[in-house]
């Protein structure tokens, strides 16, 4: 299957600059697996398709302040860098932009604080591993230096940085929002448990797999980067026990979508446990847990429509982001969302 296979059209004014005035006033396109027709609602809605039983699983990540501005010693040459994944408590995978300016050995300032960084290897990927200087607290240093990292597509910063963040982001790790979960409020929500539905947490921390372009022509030759995910066993236990049930599971996004697959085995059951998945979900593959997804709109070619065009059939997504195309719905990080059901 070709990359291009995933390619549709889209005017740039329906990529959504700035979030919805409210979370939950965001349109919501309803699309039945195993039936035609197509539902326009708003998100607030979701709760008129969920039923009691059912578990819906979100991702408690939190998106750091990972957009680093540094120069170079000895040059004062501007630098980019933007933390992707913490090797160890000093060594972090990094892009790095120019990198051309970044080679091996040399050391970067950053305005602002008390840190300093070496350049001591470069990734497969294009990457750089920096080693930090510092002292007291990391997480601090960068909250206080660090920008929100924002997708290209987006041209300006928001005015309230926390629109980035989805209401339950408990675990700071994540350098891009797991956004299908930013149309959530805390009162939609205690509506939801209110009528039956379970809310279970577990743990990706987006990085360059879920972002990082597709460049192979067929989709079998790219490689996802690896992500660090956890399910607790109060997680897998309500799961299991939901299917045993024969509940729905539906996942809130790609991400828990991915995670929740990377942790069940061929019988269906969801294994509790922590570690770090490239599973990369294309049309062809069989889902082990998931029944319901809500998700936005995805970038053309991307690996996340690849995985939502496995759950629901490509040829139906398509047509489904043609109709959102013709309906201006706004796409992407700050846009609408889907429920495939």
């Amino acid at each position: 299957m070709k990359t291009s296979d995933f390619d549709y059209f889209l005017p740039e004014e329906l990529i959504a600059q700035d979030p919805s005035l409210a979370r939950d006033e965001s349109r919501l396109m309803v699309l039945r697996r195993d039936g035609p027709g197509i539902e326009h609602r708003q998100f607030r809605d979701i709760i008129e398709y969920l039923s009691p039983g059912d578990v819906l699983v979100i991702n408690d990540t939190r998106v750091i302040p990972a957009r680093l501005y540094a120069r170079k010693e000895g040059t004062g040459a501007e630098i980019e860098v933007l933390l992707l994944k913490q090797l160890t408590s000093r060594r972090w995978e990094t892009l790095v932009r120019p990198g051309r300016k970044a080679s091996r050995g040399i050391r970067l300032t950053f305005e602002g604080a008390s840190l300093t960084a070496e350049v001591i290897d470069t990734t497969d990927a294009g990457g750089r591993i920096l080693e930090f200087d510092f002292q007291g607290n990391f997480e601090d240093i960068i909250d206080k230096i660090g920008r929100m990292p924002l997708p290209p597509y987006i041209k300006k910063y928001p005015h309230d940085p926390r629109r980035y963040q989805t209401v339950y982001a408990r675990q700071p790790g994540s350098v891009a929002a797991p956004t299908a979960g930013l149309h959530f409020t805390p009162e939609l929500l205690d509506r939801i448990r209110s009528a039956g539905v379970k809310v279970a947490p577990v743990l990706l921390h987006v990085g360059l797999g879920t972002f990082r372009p597709v460049k192979a022509d067929n989709i079998k030759d790219h490689h996802m980067h690896a992500e660090y995910f956890e399910i607790t066993p109060g997680t897998a236990g309500i799961i299991n026990s939901a299917r045993e049930k024969g509940s729905r599971i539906i996942g809130v996004g790609t991400t828990s979508t991915r995670c929740l697959e990377s942790s069940t085995g061929q019988e269906g059951k969801v294994n509790p446990g922590s570690g770090w998945t490239g599973i990369f979900i294309y049309p062809g593959y069989k889902f082990k847990v998931v029944d319901g997804l809500v998700t936005n709109f995805h970038l053309p070619c991307s690996t996340l429509l690849m995985l939502v065009s496995a759950f629901a059939g490509r040829e139906k997504v398509l047509q489904a982001y043609r109709t959102a195309v013709e309906m201006r719905y706004r796409f992407f990080s700050f846009g609408d969302a889907m429920l495939l059901l």
